[in-house]
């Protein structure tokens, strides 16, 4: 039997933005791969609305049910609470009860895609708090969840990305048709994005002019700042990348592709998450230098963001094959179709000593700047 004491791990998933629901499918798979005897896990939802609750740690209750996707109940559980002191202690809130400490955490595993989480928000907290965490810090989680930003830094670090527009909430609002003159400079098909969303939520593929202002104003729905890009013709591909456990630069697994079938344009979030309409290439069917490039470039773009701990990066090959930088991801996907665990699996790291290798970066870096 096990002496040693278990790492103490508070999976954090749900949150306030478009993405909770496949958030919660991403914590289920976290908390099946976290070993019970290595492992004491903590599940703390975040609720649309942004409260936190403790929440029952059965990852069947985070699974897809029925075409259902799961979320976040107001009345999931207990009302947590976690100050910005560096005490790295969770407090229950009952209605009508004195509070109660819950126990110090070791290490916090967000599981949050999209804004309020991924983005910077929760990993400040945790800075704040003195509690390490998995995943890249302030910095880099706000440049990678911001496209616009993203494609700033990429460029700096000479990766090649499609021609792009972007449009802020001020250029729409007092001069739309100069951001509209620019985003005729491009060539069509184009893809209007929100620039701080995930999931292909609010992505529209334009092929008519005349579809182009429906398209931004979609995307605005779910960010005032939107970005269009150019369509590249070629074959969807990703990689995934880790930091090495002995500190020196990142490594990068064999590559994927992404195939859609049938009436879909593009891998879109139905394609995604809900239809069954993808096949996914694990390694991709790629020459060995241009799965070489793809990986160089993985890696590259990973130093170039900041990125900590993991990510995935995700690429266009064209017919002449050029590697063109779609985006980062420093949460990808823990569903039961992500590709970030199966690159790794396939790459040697199955799914248990992949989880329970970030935990151990995240505890082994050193808190505070580096």
């Amino acid at each position: 039997m096990n002496s040693l004491p278990r790492t103490r791990v508070a999976v954090v998933f749900g949150g306030r933005s478009t993405e909770h629901q496949i958030s919660c499918i991403s914590a289920g798979g976290v908390l099946r791969a976290l070993d019970p005897e290595q492992f004491e896990v903590v599940p703390v939802g975040i609720t649309p609305q942004g409260r936190w609750v403790l929440v029952d740690p059965d990852p069947a209750r985070l699974a897809i049910a029925g075409g259902q996707l799961p979320s976040v109940d107001e009345d999931a559980g207990a009302t947590l609470v976690w100050t910005a002191d560096p005490s790295r202690a969770l407090s229950v809130h009952e209605p009508g009860q004195v509070p109660e400490v819950l126990a110090d955490v070791d290490v916090v595993f967000p599981v949050l895609h999209g804004p309020y989480g991924e983005d910077g928000t929760i990993q400040g907290l945790l800075e704040l708090a003195g509690v390490p965490y998995v995943g890249s810090g302030v910095l880099a989680s706000a440049a990678a969840m911001d496209k616009a930003v993203t494609k700033v830094l990429a460029a700096a670090a000479g990766l090649e990305q499609t021609p792009y527009v972007v449009i802020t909430d001020r250029d729409w609002t007092f001069d739309r048709e100069t951001c509209l003159e620019r985003v005729r400079t491009l060539r069509l098909p184009l893809f209007v994005k929100p620039s701080r969303a995930g999931s292909s939520v609010g992505i529209s593929r334009v092929s008519a002019w005349d579809d182009l202002e429906a398209a931004i104003e979609d995307a605005r729905i779910h960010d005032p700042k939107v970005v269009v890009e150019q369509g590249v013709i070629g074959r969807e591909i990703e990689c995934a990348v880790l930091a090495r456990t002995d500190g020196r630069g990142p490594e990068a697994s064999v590559c994927a592709e992404i195939l859609v079938r049938g009436d879909h344009a593009f891998y879109d979030f139905e394609a995604k998450y809900l239809d069954d309409v993808t096949d996914l290439a694990v390694p991709a069917d790629l020459p060995d230098d241009v799965s070489e490039r793809v990986r160089a470039a993985a890696c590259a773009a990973f130093d170039a963001v900041g990125c900590e701990d993991y990510a995935r990066v995700d690429f266009f090959v064209t017919d002449d094959d050029r590697v063109v930088l779609n985006e980062i991801n420093t949460i990808p996907g823990f569903t039961h179709i992500s590709l970030f665990p199966r690159m790794w699996q396939e790459s040697g790291v199955e799914y248990p000593e992949l989880v329970a290798r970030l935990v151990r970066t995240a505890l082994a870096k050193r808190r505070g700047l580096r």
